[in-house]
């Protein structure tokens, strides 16, 4: 059995993926220990300061629109999608017609979510203010 085990074409990546696991693990462990440590643990208003120059730093709160998250989000959505027909593109004289109708009804779906997206505002820049 162990015999099968060890002439299994796969085990050789199976060996070399563990061992890298593990090796992450204790590698990320040894960081951790060793950075609290030396880490100095002073919270003076020196460090908090502005190095030579610029704005003295102020906590304000978030003014990020949530546009610039809807249209990175829908970029991504998209983007992959697109990604998608690559591979139908590399082969689609193999699939024939039963893959070509896969591909419209994808297309088909693809439209349906920008025209909803598109018509609930998500596409429409606003000034932020």
């Amino acid at each position: 059995m162990d015999n099968v085990a060890l002439s299994h074409p796969y085990f050789g990546a199976f060996l070399m993926f563990a061992l890298t696991l593990i090796a992450f693990q204790v590698t990320f462990f040894l960081q951790r220990v060793v950075s609290r440590k030396l880490a100095q643990k002073r919270g003076d208003k020196l460090k908090s300061a502005p190095y030579e120059c610029g704005p003295i730093p102020i906590k304000q709160g978030n003014k990020i629109s949530h546009q610039f998250y809807i249209i990175a989000v829908l970029f991504v959505l998209f983007d992959v999608e697109v990604i998608f027909m690559i591979p139908w593109a590399l082969e689609y004289r193999n699939l024939g017609m039963l893959g070509f109708m896969e591909m419209v009804a994808f297309i088909g779906l693809l439209v349906v979510g920008f025209l909803f997206a598109w018509k609930r505002g998500a596409l429409a820049w606003q000034d932020i203010k």
